[in-house]
């Protein structure tokens, strides 16, 4: 079982930590701070140093409670004590996307209309993208929705993380906004929950900012037609 300290705290950048596996270059720690591929989060890039050589980190997979990362060239050490680092800017842009999703996601599901359902998302390093269930929509209604978006950021609302029990996590309404997650807090002992302080919290396991000021202004890119209902809205951040 590794240690994820990125679920603690995501501003982590660098740590040591312990070899403990090595296979086809595959590598396995004791802990770590890189992300690995999941939620529609893509994983943390970087480098490791062991031995007095750097290897680049090109990708990082979640197998079970393990996370494996893949090097990009021979490491001959089969154990050792590694320093890790990872690519802050990727890392940030990918915190500030997630944040944002979150955002646009309470606008929507806490709306006096109830606008629709967040079906799925997807971040970049550069963009992101939100897919919906809405029975009508229109460029001007997603304009809206960023409106409304931009006006919590400015408001600058702490982000916390908080951990809880499966049974406390499902008595609480819209935690989990679909019946898929609603199943994963069944399977989990300790459920995740990253709450934005007075707009809205939810089961999560990516990374994010501290403070919604950190988003900076979301600007809606496109919107798209995927069917009858399903929508979807591609967005960017202001570079920081």
């Amino acid at each position: 079982m590794t240690e994820k300290l990125y679920l603690q705290n995501s501003y982590i950048k660098e740590t040591r930590s312990t070899l403990i596996s090595n296979e086809d270059n595959l590598l396995e720690f004791n802990r770590t701070i890189f992300y690995p591929t999941g939620g529609g989060q893509p994983c943390d890039t970087g480098i490791i140093r062991i031995s007095g050589k750097s290897y680049n980190v090109i990708d990082v997979i979640k197998k079970g409670d393990t996370v494996l990362h893949m090097i990009g060239s021979q490491l001959d050490a089969s154990k050792g004590e590694v320093i890790q680092e990872i690519d802050w800017n990727r890392r940030y842009s990918h915190m500030r996307y997630h944040t944002a999703i979150h955002i646009i996601d309470a606008v929507v599901h806490h709306s006096a209309g109830k606008y629709g359902l967040i079906t799925g998302s997807q971040i970049y390093q550069d963009r992101a993208r939100v897919d919906f269930d809405f029975p009508e929509f229109s460029r001007e209604l997603a304009d809206r929705i960023i409106e409304d978006s931009n006006l919590v950021i400015a408001q600058k609302h702490p982000i916390l993380i908080k951990e809880m029990t499966s049974e406390e996590a499902l008595a609480i309404p819209d935690l989990a906004r679909t019946e898929p997650g609603r199943e994963l807090i069944r399977k989990l002992n300790i459920v995740r929950v990253i709450e934005i302080v007075g707009v809205d919290a939810q089961a999560d396991g990516g990374t994010h900012v501290n403070n919604t000021a950190e988003v900076g202004k979301i600007q809606l890119s496109g919107i798209e037609s995927k069917g009858r209902r399903n929508k979807r809205m591609n967005i960017l951040l202001d570079t920081q």
